[in-house]
């Protein structure tokens, strides 16, 4: 099994004591092509899903595509995708229009590089370092160096979130440093360790179970890990959802309960 695979079912592991639908089997085979996109937090674990479908189902073919939760909004309502990933919960106005199948929670963590000596953060921390109050990881207890502060792109849900946990719409520093899915995230604080970045909890846990040189920071002394997400401890979190137009719809309906 290739790194990637490898990836890929590691993710569907940690999040697998979170699924909330029933698995089961069926008899009725099932023909053609799905097509998902959306979230990139949610992805790897649709492709995973998607592989054990087709062992189910061979004549099926499971299509997953990013693009980030806009995406999956739009994409289900276009006709672009049978089903959106989103992680995050849906608006009102976004409910009156799909229907969500909520199958985990996963949490947000700060990471910064492994030779951080830093071991957490607190909520005014972020803030001030976000904001740009604080730029340099001196003023945090580490070296006379500046803090390279890694964003996302607009229409990720991690974004949202972020900034709405921490209040911090329309305050961030502009410097920042803007990327999209959590890999590239990981990869750009693995490259540089002045940097700092929020991403998926169970991205990061992978990351750091292969080796990358990340480490997820304490939220106001709560310990980032996808348990302390399950049992509620942290704060930061939220739910993944597939989605789509119609639930009666047999296609995604015979997908999230993999049968």
């Amino acid at each position: 099994m290739n790194t990637a695979k490898v990836s890929l079912f590691a993710l569907f592991l940690l999040l697998l004591p979170l699924l909330s639908f029933p698995f089961s089997l069926s008899a009725d085979p099932l023909v053609g092509q799905l097509t998902l996109a959306g979230s990139s937090t949610v992805q790897p674990v649709a492709e995973v899903l998607g592989q054990a479908f087709e062992q189910l189902h061979p004549e099926a073919r499971i299509n997953v595509q990013g693009g980030g939760s806009a995406v999956g909004i739009t994409a289900p309502q276009s006709g672009l995708a049978d089903i959106g990933m989103v992680s995050r919960a849906l608006h009102a106005n976004e409910a009156q229009k799909l229907t969500p199948t909520t199958f985990a929670v996963d949490g947000i963590a700060l990471i910064v590089h492994a030779s951080n000596p830093l071991a957490g953060l607190s909520r005014q921390h972020i803030v001030d370092i976000y904001t740009g109050k604080v730029s340099n990881w001196q003023v945090l207890g580490w070296n006379d160096a500046r803090i390279v502060v890694v964003n996302k792109e607009e229409g990720r849900a991690t974004l949202e979130l972020f900034e709405h946990y921490f209040n911090l719409t329309g305050k961030f520093v502009r410097d920042a440093v803007i990327i999209g899915p959590n890999g590239q995230a990981i990869a750009t604080v693995a490259g540089n360790p002045q940097a700092i970045a929020y991403v998926s909890i169970g991205s990061a846990e992978v990351a750091v179970a292969q080796g990358t040189p990340i480490k997820l920071l304490a939220l106001d002394g709560v310990p980032a890990t996808s348990a302390n997400v399950k049992s509620g401890t942290y704060g930061l979190r939220r739910p993944l959802n597939f989605v789509t137009v119609a639930r009666h719809t047999d296609w995604p309906k015979r997908f999230w309960i993999l049968c």
